[in-house]
């Protein structure tokens, strides 16, 4: 819980600098408040939910090329395994420390919760719309991770099995065959996505994204993920936050950073012996 006080306040710190734009008129009192924002959370992990029934060519197109690279990733999951052995032991303990603490779903929902309050109290607008985001984002990807888990009831690296093997269908989470996709990823890196918008600079964005990332890269050193669970629990939840985001321009009237939509693409590198993720700024 030290963790999840110290980068709640280190959030909530930054966005009320990142933050300009007055408070909204409407609702009137806190109370208004809280009840609009808990309806647009259910609202928003909805249109999440819906939105590959409304999705078209481009859509498609981006979806497919997750669906491709996570397939290419899965073949050569067993042999990165093999690779990150010679290295883990020299990983400082420290750091996946910080990474399995921080994508830990109670960690995470105090580091959020704390970032929606301080809004709520403050009565500020946006920032109490960054905690619904972080919020609704959080819960629209861990819900659906752990219904994933069950049904495809991958085997971790640490179980001893190898990436290809499964123990499908169950009600029950089975330890150790629940690898795909990775939760810590989806909650440590929606939190950095969600956050970024709130910046303009593409250095404060590529620095978040780093620090949102090493949740899911401690996971693969401490035997707990396979590359492309983590590939894929970055991706989904890039999916999921932009969704909710744009749903949530049209509950709130206060918008940060609007022109920024297209200031940062996203995609799949393939080339011989090499496949890897490319951010464009």
């Amino acid at each position: 819980m030290r963790f999840a006080a110290f980068f709640a306040c280190l959030f909530c710190t930054a966005l009320l600098n990142a933050q300009k734009t007055p408070e909204a008129a409407t609702p009137k009192n806190m109370w208004q408040d809280f009840t609009y924002d808990l309806e647009t959370i259910f609202g928003g992990i909805g249109h999440a939910y819906s939105r590959p029934l409304h999705w078209q060519g481009d859509d498609w197109t981006k979806f497919g090329a997750i669906t491709l690279g996570t397939a290419a990733l899965f073949l050569i999951d067993d042999e990165i395994d093999e690779w990150a052995d010679g290295f883990r032991e020299d990983i400082p303990d420290g750091l996946v420390e910080y990474g399995n603490r921080y994508g830990n779903p109670q960690n995470n929902y105090a580091i959020t919760g704390g970032v929606y309050l301080t809004g709520l109290f403050l009565r500020n607008e946006k920032l109490r719309r960054t905690g619904v985001l972080l919020i609704s984002s959080a819960t629209a990807g861990g819900f659906l991770q752990q219904v994933s888990k069950r049904i495809i009831g991958r085997a971790r690296p640490k179980s001893g099995d190898n990436s290809s093997t499964y123990d499908p269908f169950h009600l029950d989470r089975v330890f150790n065959y629940d690898s795909f996709p990775s939760g810590h990823a989806i909650l440590a890196f929606s939190n950095a996505y969600a956050i970024a918008k709130q910046f303009k600079s593409p250095w404060i964005k590529a620095g978040l994204y780093t620090v949102g990332s090493i949740p899911g890269l401690a996971r693969i050193a401490d035997g707990f993920h396979w590359v492309s669970d983590v590939a894929f629990g970055t991706a989904l939840s890039i999916f999921i936050v932009e969704a909710i985001d744009r749903y949530l321009d049209r509950k709130y009237e206060q918008k940060y950073n609007p022109d920024s939509r297209k200031s940062v693409d996203w995609g799949l590198n393939f080339a011989p012996g090499r496949i890897g993720v490319t951010v464009h700024f």
